[in-house]
Parts: C-alpha cells; structure tokens; sequence
C-alpha cells in the first residue's frame, strides 16, 4: 500500500501534535510534582521545628568549637568536612529564624482575619508543632469543640498560606 503526499502530511500533523500533547502533560506533571514537593516541605519543616529549634540552641557553641579545631588543624583532610559542617549549621540557623518570622506573619495575619476558621488554623499548628508541650490531634480537636477532621483541615489551610510566605510566588500556582 502506497501512502500519498497527502496523507503522509496529515499522519505526520496527527503525531506531532500527539507528541506535543504528550510534551505538555509531562511539564504539568512536573510541575505539580514540583508545587506539591513545596507543600510537603512546609510540612516537613513543621513536624521537624521543634528539633530544629533545640538543635539551634546549641549552635553557636558547636561553631565555636568548630572554629578552634580549625585553627588547631591548619586546614589539613579535615577541613573541608569541617566548613561544610559550619555551612549547614549556619543554613539551619538562617532556616529557622526564617521560619520564626513567617510564623508571626502567619499569626498576625490570623489574628486580624475576621474567620474564626482562620485563628483556629493558626492554633492548630502551634499547638500541634510549635508550643513547648506537643498536643496530638484528637486533643487539638477536643479543645477545639472541633472533629479530628476539621484539625487536618486547619492543618492544610495552616500549610497553604505557609508555603506561600515560606516560598514566594511560585507556591501560589499550586493552589489554582
């Protein structure tokens, strides 16, 4: 069987317009994967701040002491391993400081919000990962008046405004 001009030019249309739909589903998929790895992140952060923070407490002290070893060691096999130490103390340091601040954006912003809703997202998570005791979410949902639902929820709207502060403008598109 024989294909005309014509029919070759339409199957090669029909492929390539398949192959640039295939192209544009892969981008979203990525990119979705990409906003959803950004939720998952401001989850993690909070489930981890309470180390964080106490891991911080000790900071200063450690790079210190870092500091002395290196002086001690005139920048033999050690040294590298030594900075790259220090750089993720200080980026440790830098992160939850940075936290700390979208954290009381986030309350204050709660806090002025006319939606009850809102104040309780903001309770929700500092019960659940910031106050000093930790609550699980069957008391949150107790002291709430609330079903244990209804704290996942908060949870999630808790989370969404998060990763917006945390990660600027390419958070948002997550949420279309």
């Amino acid at each position: 069987m024989k294909l005309s001009e014509k029919q070759i030019e339409t199957i090669s249309k029909i492929a390539a317009q398949a192959v640039l739909e295939h192209l544009e589903k892969e981008r979203q998929k990525q990119e979705k994967e990409k906003r959803d790895r950004r939720l998952r992140n401001t989850k993690l952060l909070l489930r981890n701040y309470r180390n964080f923070k106490r891991h911080c407490e000790s900071i200063p002290q450690e790079l210190k002491n870092l500091d002395e070893h290196l002086q001690l060691d005139e920048w033999g096999k050690e040294e590298l391993a030594i900075e790259s130490i220090k750089r993720s103390k200080e980026r440790t340091m830098a992160m939850v400081k940075f936290i700390d601040k979208m954290l009381a954006v986030y309350k204050v912003m709660c806090d002025l919000s006319e939606k009850e809703e809102d104040k309780r997202s903001y309770q929700t998570i500092y019960l659940l990962y910031i106050s000093d005791k930790k609550f699980t979410a069957a008391e949150i949902a107790t002291c709430h008046k609330t079903d244990i639902r209804t704290v996942y929820r908060d949870v999630e709207r808790a989370c969404k405004a998060l990763s917006t502060l945390i990660f600027g403008v390419d958070s948002i598109r997550f949420y279309e």
